[in-house]
């Protein structure tokens, strides 16, 4: 499917998004607040970026010798790495950390120390997820072959177990990201022009990949084994159980924001057109958690509000807390959905729910794709 050629129905609703962004942009220029990053944003920076570097000192340096302090300290690391990629570095590629582009840049960097390539992110997530969120063949966020998210994938006898095994495959995220990802993605965006739209060629974002997973596994991997004093096995499980601890984070809290039994799968019509407008696609298929739980929604760089981050997200997560009452209200008024989960729990039940029906096939039969 051809991005250029999806189109979202400007006539459904327009005056939703019109009085709402007025509405959002009174409150920050009435209380005379920046709408990026504040001190709170920068303390949890210094809070995230220690919590990845200081245990990886500590076994270097030798402070830490034992096995089971050393798996202690790379379990740390694997929060600091969600914490870095969910508060830090997820605001930044989207510009809303600082107003000043090198602070963003340099921040937005911050995604290959989880073993990443930012402009595969920017692309996979700011360009194709925010702009066609829960499309099949355009949101790659649903595009798991061995997990099936959405009722366009083809169903295999295996999916019948993946509310079982989606776990296990969460938590290897990160590893098949810092090690295959980068190089799969660079060569379907290639062949899907999506490069040269975002300033980059070929051959540079290739060799730029090249070296950043070099001194990753470098600093992550062979000092490590060549420093501490525990033997590569033991380095290699700590390896494993870091990045499982992060893609078991990151897979859910992103999971559970869009593929729970309230979100929408929209289907866009032969001619490329879509049911509603961008903003109330939006609303459809997004969904918020736990919005009451404050230090959850701290760590998580506010991502249990996903609808306003999808809403706003060149807006800091650090004020979505608040302008969530503003976009509850507008979406009553205009009777707009607001999916909202009280609790994580019940958002992770409803996204195994889900997955158990998407698996058996029962999702197919009880409610078909929204078509035009």
């Amino acid at each position: 499917m051809n991005t250029k050629s999806i189109k979202f129905n400007l006539q459904d609703q327009p005056e939703f998004f019109k009085e709402l962004r007025s509405r959002v942009n009174a409150y920050f220029k009435d209380n005379g607040i920046s709408k990026y990053g504040n001190w709170n944003m920068k303390l949890k920076t210094v809070f995230m970026l220690s919590l990845y570097f200081v245990p990886l000192i500590m076994m270097l340096t030798g402070v830490v010798s034992s096995v089971w302090l050393s798996m202690i300290m790379w379990s740390l690391m694997g929060f600091g790495m969600a914490g870095i990629g969910l508060s830090v570095m997820h605001d930044a590629i989207h510009g809303s950390y600082s107003k000043n582009k090198t602070v963003n840049k340099w921040m937005g960097n911050c995604i290959q120390l989880i073993g990443g390539y930012r402009e595969n992110w920017r692309i996979q997530h700011n360009v194709l997820h925010h702009s066609y969120t829960n499309v099949p063949g355009l949101d790659e966020d649903i595009e798991l072959s061995v997990i099936r998210l959405s009722p366009e994938q083809d169903r295999w006898f295996i999916h019948k177990f993946q509310a079982f095994y989606a776990p296990l495959l969460y938590g290897l995220m990160t590893v098949y990201w810092s090690l295959g990802k980068d190089f799969d993605q660079i060569i379907r965006y290639k062949r899907k022009d999506l490069l040269k739209g975002n300033g980059l060629t070929f051959k540079s974002a290739m060799t730029e990949i090249i070296i950043h997973k070099i001194w990753y596994f470098a600093l992550l991997l062979a000092l490590p084994i060549w420093l501490s004093e525990i033997t590569w096995w033991q380095v290699v499980l700590g390896y494993l159980l870091m990045h499982f601890i992060c893609g078991l984070t990151l897979a859910l809290i992103f999971q559970a924001a869009h593929v729970v039994e309230e979100t929408e799968y929209m289907i866009p019509d032969e001619n490329g057109s879509m049911e509603n407008n961008w903003a109330i696609h939006q609303m459809k298929t997004t969904a918020n958690f736990a919005n009451g739980a404050r230090l959850f929604s701290w760590f998580i760089g506010g991502l249990n509000y996903q609808i306003e981050h999808h809403l706003f997200p060149n807006i800091c997560h650090v004020h979505y807390r608040n302008i969530s009452k503003i976009v509850r209200e507008t979406a009553r008024e205009f009777n707009v959905p607001y999916n909202s989960h009280k609790t994580f729990a019940r958002a992770l039940k409803s996204h195994f729910t889900l997955l158990h029906e998407l698996g058996t096939g029962a999702y197919d039969k009880r409610l078909a794709p929204v078509k035009n």
